[in-house]
């Protein structure tokens, strides 16, 4: 494959990178982080009037046609600003997957208003007791009336400000997606905080009655596999930027940090370590762009996008702990920049599974295919 980024890929992350620096800045992130949801509204709008949003969106729903290869473009500049806003949960998930697979409605009602960000959809795909098969507990049961939906979700990212959740369920005819409305009667939405202070949500879907409007593709689709497919990637391309920055905030401070004489860049152990990080980086950047390649080009993936996942997770766990121990003191106090890159990368370390269970994934793969 071509590791080269589009001229596409090149510009909508530079205009993105170029809308973050007036926005993102430690005193703004203090700020955001006590408004509800930890969302930043004004950023989020700034990003929908640039037409960042719906740039890699197809124009059916007034995007500008570009796809996933440029959402991870975008996804690595939010990462490296640890920006909070939902774009993978809304657009790179839901509005892109409403546009792939909803009616014409269904695009026009839900698809349209999150590309102009005017709405906030979710995908609620984690469950308490995954058992990585793929199936989901919650279950989906078709009646004269149309469908009910029983079963929890947990961890839904911004969940606690969605106005859309799509939810994966367990039908007859094998998994298929539904669109869910907080307002919906017998859902319950109760928030969650995780390890870097975002609020998520826990979905609790009590027998809600939903008509055939609400189902997104048809039972028994790629659609559920498409969206994790989607999450999984996106999340890979997250973290290569928030370990990509992090790195550059080390390496800048192992040059300025003077001891015994001497910036502790130059001694031995810790150039050692963010030699190490480098490469660790680096591959989290190579096998992100292999997996996003191959599933924008709608080639099989499975393997490549449980590589990418790997190598987020476990490199990314690297990286994070080295950014921490070089800046010694400093890198454990909460209020210091780097304490955000450092939370940020633990919560991709493990959303959507660590990279235990995704060596897993690859080694089921390679027993059923021999490479």
């Amino acid at each position: 494959m071509d590791f080269v980024p589009t001229e596409a890929t090149l510009e909508l992350a530079g205009l993105t990178r170029d809308i973050l620096a007036d926005h993102v800045t430690p005193a703004r992130l203090r700020q955001v982080e006590t408004t509800p949801g930890h969302v930043d509204r004004a950023l989020w709008a700034d990003l929908a009037g640039a037409g960042v949003l719906s740039a890699a969106l197809p124009e059916e729903v007034g995007g500008g046609g570009f796809g996933l290869l440029e959402q991870c473009g975008v996804l690595v500049e939010l990462g490296r600003a640890v920006a909070p806003v939902p774009y993978l949960p809304s657009i790179v998930v839901a509005a892109s997957a409403l546009a792939a697979f909803g009616s014409a409605e269904q695009r026009e009602k839900w698809a349209r208003p999150t590309a102009e960000g005017r709405l906030l959809p979710t995908a609620a795909l984690v469950e308490e007791l995954d058992d990585g098969t793929g199936t989901p507990a919650t279950t989906a049961e078709r009646g004269p009336d149309g469908w009910t939906l029983t079963g929890v979700k947990t961890t839904v990212p911004w969940g606690a400000v969605a106005d859309l959740f799509l939810v994966p369920a367990t039908t007859p005819q094998g998994r298929a997606v539904f669109l869910v409305d907080p307002r919906d009667e017998h859902v319950t939405v109760t928030g969650q905080q995780v390890v870097d202070g975002d609020d998520t949500a826990w979905l609790d879907l009590a027998g809600v009655r939903l008509d055939d409007d609400r189902l997104l593709g048809s039972p028994g689709d790629e659609t559920a596999a498409w969206l994790l497919a989607r999450a999984t990637v996106g999340l890979c391309a997250l973290q290569f930027g928030i370990t990509e920055r992090a790195l550059e905030l080390t390496a800048e401070h192992a040059r300025t940090r003077v001891q015994f004489d001497r910036p502790i860049g130059s001694f031995q152990a810790v150039s050692q370590r963010l030699a190490d990080a480098f490469v660790d980086v680096a591959a989290i950047r190579l096998t992100l762009w292999q997996a996003a390649w191959r599933l924008a080009s709608d080639l099989p993936c499975e393997t490549e996008v449980a590589t990418a996942k790997f190598w987020a997770a476990d490199a990314g766990h690297r990286v994070a702990h080295t950014a921490v121990h070089v800046h010694g003191g400093q890198g454990i106090d909460v209020e210091h920049g780097l304490h955000r890159y450092f939370t940020a990368a633990k919560r991709v370390e493990f959303e959507l599974g660590g990279a235990t269970a995704h060596l897993r994934r690859i080694g089921a793969a390679l027993a059923t295919h021999p490479a």
